[in-house]
């Protein structure tokens, strides 16, 4: 049995819990919890400790004290300020990382930390698709040498509302809201671009993935559409999500193929 810790206790690590309260997970046992907000990861705990009719499952005052329960693998569903906290200490004792917040790698000399510290150690970082897919197309033709990318998003305005670009006029009429590269894009919408990113370090990288967002009056969830090309090769995915569920379903996806005797990618 592998242990399984969260940082971060909102709607998407709700998914991956109820995943293994309805027998998908049965590989995993949950043992912590940690959010910013106690409440969160106290409900998450009582959710899974009611269940097993046991007190297995630890709600943390802190992420220092997470990560004394060892885990073997921590989900991170909180921030990319979240993950650069703990995700280097984590590694070195040995808790491998599932990531949703891949926004944080944007930042090339992290990256480079991070990747450094894996490599000396058993634990692996994970990269979950989050709300996209199609990373083995994107590697595979990025390796044929395919180098032109883009990375085009549909949203939303009231999923803007927070951002420092949001204006009452996006209520009203369709507008590209941003064209940039994927380094830009995350430095401007901190949470909601992480696919991209995490679609850039899949092919041509972070500075050379070309991103856009195009904000419409009153749609509704997402739509994340990938272009690569080049050297005689193209190809595209198109992956459209009413709610942000389908991340927290890719975690389980990946939880999954972990202890699968066949791997998918």
């Amino acid at each position: 049995m592998k242990t399984l810790a969260f940082v971060g206790c909102g709607k998407l690590s709700d998914v991956v819990v109820n995943a293994k309260l309805n027998g998908l997970l049965p590989e995993y046992a949950l043992v912590g919890a940690y959010s910013r907000n106690k409440i969160n990861s106290q409900r998450l705990c009582e959710k899974v400790n009611d269940f097993i009719g046991d007190r297995h499952c630890v709600s943390c005052q802190s992420i220092d004290e997470l990560l004394t329960l060892n885990p073997d693998y921590i989900v991170e569903a909180a921030s990319p300020d979240a993950l650069k906290e703990f995700i280097v200490p984590a590694l070195k004792q040995g808790t491998s990382v599932i990531t949703l917040s891949i926004g944080a790698f944007a930042d090339k000399e992290f990256y480079e930390k991070v990747q450094e510290v894996a490599k000396k150690s058993a634990s692996k970082v994970h990269i979950v698709s989050g709300a996209i897919g199609g990373f083995d197309v994107l590697s595979t033709l990025t390796l044929m040498g395919a180098n032109e990318a883009s990375f085009d998003t549909e949203k939303g305005a009231k999923s803007l509302r927070s951002s420092s670009i949001y204006d009452p006029e996006l209520e009203r009429q369709q507008k590209t809201v941003f064209e940039g590269t994927a380094v830009e894009a995350i430095e401007c919408f901190p949470t909601q671009v992480n696919v991209a990113v995490a679609a850039s370090l899949a092919s041509v990288g972070p500075e050379n993935m070309k991103v856009s967002m195009t904000s419409t009056p009153n749609y509704v969830g997402d739509e994340h559409k990938i272009r690569i090309q080049g050297n005689g090769i193209r190809a595209s995915i198109n992956v459209y999500s009413s709610t942000a569920h389908i991340a927290g379903w890719s975690v389980v996806s990946t939880l999954r193929n972990i202890v699968s005797p066949i791997k998918f990618g």
